[in-house]
C-alpha cells in the first residue's frame, strides 16, 4: 500500500515525469469537471472559452451577470453582493477566543515582517545640477481573492490584505465564495475585521475576478487582484491582466523536501502530508540521497495518513504528484529542485546553511526541522502566496512591493540638461526620429 502511495523514481525518471511542468492552464477536463461544464454552459467548452464568456458577459452586464453566474455555477440567488459589516462583527465575536488571539497573532507577525521591507522614494541630486529619482506611491485600489471552496483560508486573506495595508492602500475588499449554502466561513469574516479590509462580498470564481477587474454596480474596479484559487480564477486572471495587475498564476501549492539519511523519516512525511492535503493537484516531493530515508518516509506516510481527515484527498495527490527521488548526492538534489522551481523548498539536512547558496528557484526555504512550512502558511511572518508552477523561476513571494508602483522623477536644470543633451541629440539621430533631435537642439541653440 505505501509503494503505491508514493512511489520511488531516479533521478533520471524524475527529470521527464515528477519534476517536468505542465504550463499554466494545461488542466485535462476530467468526467466530473466536463459534467459540471455541461451543467452550466449547456455544452463541454474549453476552460479558456468558459472563462471568456463569463468575463464578457460581467463586464457587460455588471451585477446581474454576477448574480446569474454564481446561481448557474454555484445553485443558489444571492440577495446582496457585499457581506453586512454588522455580520463581519458578528463573526469575529462569535469565533471562539484563542482562534481570535491566533488571527491577531499572525496579522501581528506579518504587519511586523512587511515593515522592514524597503519601499522609499529617493532623490539623487545631479553633480552638474537638478535631480534624478523615484516616487514610490501605494495603489488606490486592492482586490483580494480568498478561496472558499473545500476549506475556508482565512490565512491567505490575512497574508494579502495586512500586507497591502502595510503599503499603504487606500481601499483593500475581499471577493470569497458563499457556496450553495450562501454562507461564509465566521473564522473568514473574522479575518476580514482583523486585516481591516473595507467590504467582503461573497462571489467566487471567474466571475469575482470579472467584477474586481471591471466594477460593477456593487464592486469598485480594483487597481489589483492578488490571491490564489481554482483552475478558472487562476484563467480569469490571466485574461483580465492588462485591465488590473495581478499577483501572477498561482497553481496548486507544490512541496520539495530535501533531506540526508540523518532527517526524521516521521517529521519529513508530516511535512510533505501537510501539504498534500490542500487539494488533488497538489505536490509533495521528497529528493534524498538515501534510499533508507526514503523507504523509511514511504512507511510512515501510509501509517500517518490513515488518521488524518483529509485523507481522501491525500491519497489522490499523493498518487498523482508525489514521490521520492533517489539522488546521488545533496548537491544533485539541489540541481533537481532548481529544475523543479518548488513553491517551498525544505531542508532536512544536518547543516541547512550550507545549501542556501546553492538555491536558485524557490518561492521560500524553509531550513531545518524546526523551521517548518506550516508555520511559513500561518505565523512565520512572510507572505505564503509564493510562486508556484515553476514560476520561481523569475517571481517572488508577495509583499509590500507588489502593492506600490514607481514614478520616474526628472527634474534637471540647465546646465545638467546643456551636458547630456548632445548625445541625446545624437541617439536620435541615429533612430531617425528627427522631431526628437529638434526638441533638443531647441534647447541646445542651433
Amino acid at each position: 500500500m505505501a509503494a503505491d502511495l508514493f512511489r520511488l523514481f531516479d533521478a533520471a525518471e524524475a527529470r521527464q515525469t515528477l519534476l517536468r511542468r505542465a504550463p499554466v492552464g494545461d488542466v485535462s477536463i476530467t468526467p466530473s469537471l466536463a459534467k459540471g461544464l455541461e451543467r452550466v454552459f449547456g455544452e463541454v467548452v474549453a476552460l479558456e472559452e468558459a472563462v471568456r464568456r463569463i468575463l464578457a458577459d460581467v463586464r457587460g452586464r455588471g451585477d446581474a451577470a454576477v448574480l446569474d453566474w454564481t446561481e448557474k455555477i454555484d445553485g443558489v440567488r444571492l440577495q446582496a453582493l457585499a457581506v453586512d459589516p454588522a455580520d463581519i462583527e458578528t463573526a469575529y465575536a462569535q469565533i471562539p477566543s484563542d482562534l481570535r488571539d491566533a488571527l491577531h497573532f499572525a496579522a501581528d507577525r506579518i504587519r511586523t515582517f512587511h515593515q522592514k521591507q524597503p519601499a522609499q522614494s529617493w532623490l539623487d541630486w545631479q553633480a552638474s545640477g537638478g535631480a534624478l529619482g523615484q516616487m514610490v506611491r501605494p495603489l488606490e485600489r486592492v482586490g483580494v481573492y480568498a478561496p472558499g471552496g473545500t476549506a475556508p483560508y482565512p490565512s491567505t486573506l490575512l497574508m494579502c490584505a495586512v500586507t497591502a495595508r502595510v503599503a499603504g492602500v487606500e481601499q483593500v475588499i475581499v471577493a470569497t465564495p458563499s457556496g450553495r449554502e450562501d454562507k461564509i466561513a465566521p473564522v473568514l469574516l473574522a479575518a476580514a475585521k482583523v486585516a481591516g479590509v473595507d467590504a467582503v462580498y461573497r462571489i467566487g470564481g471567474a466571475q469575482a475576478v470579472a467584477a474586481m477587474a471591471y466594477g460593477t454596480e456593487s464592486l469598485p474596479k480594483v487597481d489589483k487582484i492578488v490571491g490564489p484559487g481554482n483552475i478558472f480564477v487562476t484563467l480569469a486572471k490571466r485574461q483580465v491582466f492588462g485591465q488590473v495587475d495581478i499577483d501572477g498564476l498561482p497553481g496548486p501549492t507544490e512541496t520539495l523536501v530535501i533531506a540526508d539519511e540523518a532527517a526524521n523519516p516521521a517529521v519529513v512525511a508530516a511535512d510533505l502530508l501537510a501539504q498534500a492535503e490542500h487539494d488533488t493537484l497538489a505536490s509533495a516531493i521528497l529528493v534524498t540521497p538515501s534510499r533508507a530515508l526514503a523507504e523509511a518516509v514511504q512507511v510512515e506516510i501510509g501509517r500517518q495518513v490513515e488518521n488524518l481527515s483529509r485523507a481522501e484527498i491525500i491519497v489522490e495527490s499523493l498518487q498523482n504528484q508525489g514521490g521520492a527521488v533517489i539522488c546521488a548526492d545533496l548537491a544533485e538534489a539541489v540541481e533537481l529542485s532548481n529544475l523543479y522551481a518548488p513553491e517551498h523548498l525544505c531542508l532536512h539536512v544536518g547543516d541547512p546553511w550550507a545549501l542556501t547558496g546553492q538555491v536558485k528557484n524557490a518561492g521560500g526555504v524553509f531550513l531545518g526541522e524546526h523551521a517548518y512550512e506550516v508555520l511559513g502558511d500561518y505565523t512565520a511572518g512572510p507572505t505564503h502566496v509564493m510562486p508556484t508552477m515553476g514560476t520561481a523561476r523569475f517571481a517572488s513571494p508577495l509583499s509590500v512591493r507588489d502593492f506600490t508602483k514607481i514614478i520616474s522623477v526628472f527634474g534637471l536644470d540647465a546646465a545638467e540638461a546643456a551636458r547630456i543633451g548632445p548625445a541625446a541629440q545624437r541617439l536620435a539621430e541615429a533612430e531617425g526620429l528627427d522631431a526628437h533631435a529638434t526638441a533638443v537642439r531647441k534647447r541646445l541653440g542651433d
